[in-house]
């Protein structure tokens, strides 16, 4: 060997090994944020963030089903005291009166702290009196008992005023004191993780918690427990992905495979076939791992696609060489069209680069470093790396497809256009009902996405689409916020604008209201006086109240509430969704229930003279969201197939031939998208993706047929490599079609028709005509 070889084949490992001790390090994951912008403006940098690590990404609910009544609350009870007392939950809810007493009496003995109601003028002779006659009309009345035993320590009705949102957001059944499904049939829980449902490995630490716990719980066998939420989804959804990724991968790796050892009969070609494949995987992992710090689980199940496009630069070389045209000579002349072809793959996949979708710039940048590395290796490596006076065997196997496409072409031509005019005149009548919508990208089944509706619906769980989000640099000045908030909401709910709302400030009010209560608390003394003259005329013993004088000079000068002082009770948990801290910005969110004219009050909240503070309306926000991502992907697919027509124009001059390679193109275009709409499926930004990239690879056929050798010897080996590298893309991106995971599956379906589309129609509509041989030339190449 020369030394140049040497040279060459050193780099090549050397690169290889590079590589490896970068995959070695490589983070991966299968966290669903890489379906969210990367770049959001503020109002989807906070949806973002509540995506990522909102109160609603920690809630996990339970059902158990499948037994009597009196069992299921058997095993809810022992459930929730196991899973209480595990470090992985911040809160562990089934209906039990113990827990509720807990909150009630958290809310009672601080009742003079957290009402907004406190005021001076709410303890003056006047108000006092009104609040008296208000207590005798109710003793007198059914509702008596919610007061009866109150009265003489809340005359002024703190506590059920303190109860009344928490009443309104009451949706569940109680049986045997646990929550119930309205017919019975499930026992219900609801579970907050400590962790976000972005902590992927936490989340399925605690769902085998829980699974464990039930299994231990007295009386479960023959029981099922249900699972849902965005933990859960999280978890099912990073296996599934690892699971597609790794069967996928081997499966297209054993068609390929298998397709290669039957075509060429040799296991040496095979294990050479795959040298480039082996180099672009890996170039395409280092390159994603460097560029984004991790690679994403749908990146590793796209390396199924890399697979069936890198090994077509081998089978060109393999396929077209013979004893006169050694591997050296071969690669001098397919080089220019096989560069090019290249060059236009690997600009429908740098459209990608700039997309805000992470996840697909992740797939550009695997697919263009794995892309480069296998050709050069393919050019520059292989030719090294063969025996002497290699010669692979003729495609036996493809001969008949081979002189049917070479002699049909012209008499194919006509009906297939008429076929391509009619796919178009289809795709025309579905206007309106071409696109998507949001729903039809989420990886969630529609299974899963039923039972979280059944057991939202079971447990009265509140519509959490309309969000405040107040943001400020301490958790007081987030109370504040919010507390100010909460007057003009007040007043938009007296309006009918909204049912209700719940921000953190109704579990821990801002330091400074808290002192402006106790403030405007009465003395012992002042409180007596007043309600001296409250009670002349009325049927009530002055004694009665001393609990409530008490009580209220006991808050005028106890210690303000703090964090601390919910721990152990329920409403801790409400407090920690509510409030939370993110790179030392704290976050105050109000959840709004019952919006009935959503403009009405995105205007109102905007008008709201204190800054950083965010109206979310979730499902447009996350719409908005999808709509801009199809905006995108549109202006990057034109722009990416523009880039592609520019290059061909530049290295073809000659219109006529830019239009001979295009004209298929386009035809494989249009008949991939009617089939796929007719096939009832919705597009997407996937198919999008996938249509550029099939004029991207289906480039490669027509450019070769465009320039078909005249020698029939040559022209038909150069159409055996088309048709073996053709079916090597099919399988690669064709398996991925099988997924259930919507990005792979929608850019594996669009590929894999459209790549052996782009294949017939180069076929039919670029082949020039060429005259049958003589006898005597296809006995000499018998």
């Amino acid at each position: 060997m020369k030394m140049p070889v040497y040279w060459k084949i050193g780099i090549w490992l050397f690169f290889v090994a590079a590589c490896v001790g970068v995959v070695v390090h490589t983070r991966f994951s299968a966290d669903l944020t890489a379906f969210l912008p990367r770049s959001p403006v503020p109002a989807q940098k906070v949806l973002v963030e509540q995506l990522r690590h909102g109160s609603g990404s920690r809630i996990i609910l339970l059902a158990v089903e499948g037994g009597a009544q009196e069992r299921l609350a058997s095993v809810s009870k022992d459930l929730s005291r196991r899973l209480s007392r595990q470090d992985a939950f911040a809160a562990v809810k089934n209906g039990e009166n113990a827990r509720i007493q807990k909150e009630r009496s958290y809310l009672w003995h601080n009742r003079y702290l957290l009402s907004p109601d406190v005021t001076s003028r709410k303890f003056s002779p006047i108000r006092l009196r009104q609040a008296l006659e208000s207590d005798l009309e109710m003793l007198e009345s059914p509702a008596s008992m919610l007061i009866k035993d109150r009265v003489g320590s809340d005359p002024t009705g703190e506590f059920l005023h303190l109860l009344k949102p928490f009443n309104a957001r009451v949706g569940t059944q109680t049986r045997d004191g646990v929550w119930f499904s309205a017919d019975g049939r499930r026992a219900l829980l609801v579970v907050q993780t400590k962790a976000p449902a972005s902590d992927i490995d936490s989340q399925k630490k605690a769902l085998t918690v829980i699974r464990n716990a039930f299994r231990q719980s007295n009386g479960s066998p023959g029981l099922t427990l249900l699972e849902s939420g965005p933990g859960v989804f999280s978890v099912h959804i990073r296996d599934q992905i690892h699971e597609d990724a790794r069967r996928f991968f081997m499966v297209a790796s054993l068609l390929v495979s298998g397709l290669l050892l039957a075509s060429y009969r040799s296991f040496l070609i095979l294990g050479l076939a795959l040298v480039p494949v082996a180099s672009g995987v890996l170039a395409g992992v280092a390159a994603v791992s460097v560029g984004f710090g991790l690679v994403h689980g749908i990146t590793l199940g796209f390396g199924a696609t890399l697979i069936g496009e890198a090994v077509d630069y081998a089978i060109y070389l393999f396929t077209q060489t013979t004893p006169e045209s050694p591997p050296e000579k071969t690669l001098s002349r397919i080089w220019p069209t096989l560069s090019l072809g290249v060059s236009t793959s690997i600009c429908g996949f740098s459209a990608l680069l700039f997309s805000d979708f992470s996840e697909l710039a992740q797939l550009g940048l695997f697919s263009i470093a794995g892309l480069l590395v296998a050709v050069s290796v393919t050019r520059w490596v292989l030719p090294s790396l063969l025996p002497d006076n290699f010669s692979p065997a003729r495609l036996t196997m493809l001969g008949p497809m081979v002189l049917f496409l070479g002699k049909s072409a012209s008499r194919l031509r006509y009906p297939l256009l008429l076929g391509v005019v009619s796919a178009a005149f289809f795709i025309g009548l579905q206007h309106g009902k071409l696109w998507g919508n949001l729903s039809d990208l989420s990886p969630v089944s529609h299974k899963d996405q039923k039972l979280e509706d059944d057991l939202e619906r079971d447990i009265g769980a509140p519509d959490a689409r309309f969000l405040i989000v107040v943001s400020a640099n301490s958790a007081e000045n987030a109370l504040i916020t919010s507390e100010k908030i909460a007057v003009l909401l007040r007043k938009l709910e007296g309006k009918g604008i909204i049912s209700g709302f719940d921000f953190p400030a109704r579990y821990l009010p801002s330091q400074a209201s808290q002192r402006a209560r106790q403030a405007a608390l009465p003395t012992p003394m002042e409180l007596r006086s007043n309600l001296d003259q409250a009670l002349v005329g009325l049927p009530f013993h002055k004694d009665i109240f001393d609990p409530f004088v008490r009580e209220v000079a006991d808050s005028k000068t106890r210690r303000l509430l703090d964090r601390a002082s919910l721990e152990g009770t329920d409403l801790e948990l409400a407090l920690n969704a509510l409030l939370i801290q993110h790179d030392r910005r704290w976050e105050a969110i109000i959840s709004l229930r019952g919006v009935k004219e959503p403009r009405y009050l995105s205007r109102s909240i905007a008008q709201f003279p204190q800054p950083d503070v965010v109206f979310l309306d979730l499902k447009e926000g996350s719409n908005q969201i999808y709509r801009n991502y199809l905006h995108e992907t549109l202006t990057l697919s034109l722009t990416g197939a523009l880039v592609i027509v520019f290059l061909l124009a530049v290295s073809l001059g000659k219109m006529r031939r830019v239009y001979s390679v295009l004209a298929p193109l386009a035809a494989a275009v249009i008949t991939t998208t009617a089939l796929l709409v007719g096939f009832g499926q919705k597009l997407t930004i996937f198919n999008l993706v996938g249509l550029l990239l099939v004029v991207a690879i289906g480039s490669n056929y027509s450019l070769f047929f465009e320039r078909q050798n005249a020698s029939s010897r040559v022209r038909e080996r150069t159409i055996s490599s088309l048709v073996l590298a053709n079916l090597s893309t099919v399988i690669g991106f064709g398996t991925l079609s099988f997924s259930r995971i919507p990005i792979l599956h929608g850019i594996g379906a669009t590929v894999g028709i459209g790549a052996f589309l782009s294949l017939v129609f180069s076929a039919v509509l670029t082949a020039r005509d060429h005259p049958d041989e003589d006898p005597s030339e296809q006995a000499r190449r018998a």
